[in-house]
């Protein structure tokens, strides 16, 4: 298992992230730079093709730059292995995105399951985990129900329940409320700032005012650059 510093602190350091090359490159990400503090709830804001996505798998470990560093406090996110990145993202980051990618033939109480199959804890362990993080985000009594039977904003809930059922410093969230209706959203914003009130950092890609006024602290992009 890795060992990782206790303040949770992101720090990007003048990223860049370019694709193809000569005159037909795009740059997705100029030189960005940004720090996001142990128990922030931070919005990344822009239209569409501005970076923020990309911003945001990169800060997962999912995206290598094309330059510069992605620290996570001194872990050097980039300077691991590929298995090393794979443990850092399942120990340390729960991501959720705007198609919710449940498993259809899958319970409730399984999906959110599935993000312990690595886990040393045992059958009954993990399940009960399940159902006290069901119980968190309001749909203890939806365990036994499969995802078709939810509405898009109980799905989302399911999904943001299996990001944070191995308890991660850090939850990403790409356009969580990007499909859901003005109510469904409202429910779903409230429960990430409930999530940050009791101590988990999220970093949210949105293109939504409402949605980034959940948040304590908003950067702007803008053709790959942060710009407010």
């Amino acid at each position: 298992m890795l060992e990782y510093p206790v303040s949770h602190l992101l720090e990007v350091r003048d990223v860049r992230k370019v694709y193809g090359e000569g005159e037909g490159a795009t740059h997705a990400l100029c030189n960005v730079n940004l720090t996001v503090d142990d128990g922030e709830f931070v919005a990344i804001m822009g239209p569409s093709g501005s970076g923020k996505s990309t911003l945001l798998s990169t800060l997962g470990g999912l995206q290598s730059p094309t330059s510069g560093k992605v620290l996570a406090d001194s872990l050097d996110i980039y300077g691991l292995t590929t298995d090393g990145r794979s443990d850092f993202r399942r120990e340390y980051l729960g991501f959720v995105f705007q198609s919710f990618h449940l498993v259809n033939y899958l319970s409730v109480l399984e999906n959110v399951m599935l993000s312990l199959a690595v886990s040393a804890l045992s059958k009954g362990e993990k399940r009960a985990r399940a159902h006290e993080t069901l119980a968190r985000v309001g749909l203890a009594d939806k365990a036994e129900k499969l995802p078709e039977m939810l509405s898009g904003g109980e799905q989302e809930r399911v999904a943001i329940a299996r990001a944070i059922v191995n308890e991660p410093p850090i939850l990403l969230a790409d356009e969580p409320t990007g499909n859901l209706d003005s109510v469904n959203t409202g429910a779903v914003l409230a429960l990430l700032a409930e999530l940050n009130a009791t101590g988990q950092t999220v970093v949210m890609v949105t293109h939504s005012h409402r949605a980034a006024q959940a948040a304590s602290r908003t950067i702007t992009m803008a053709d790959g650059c942060v710009v407010g």
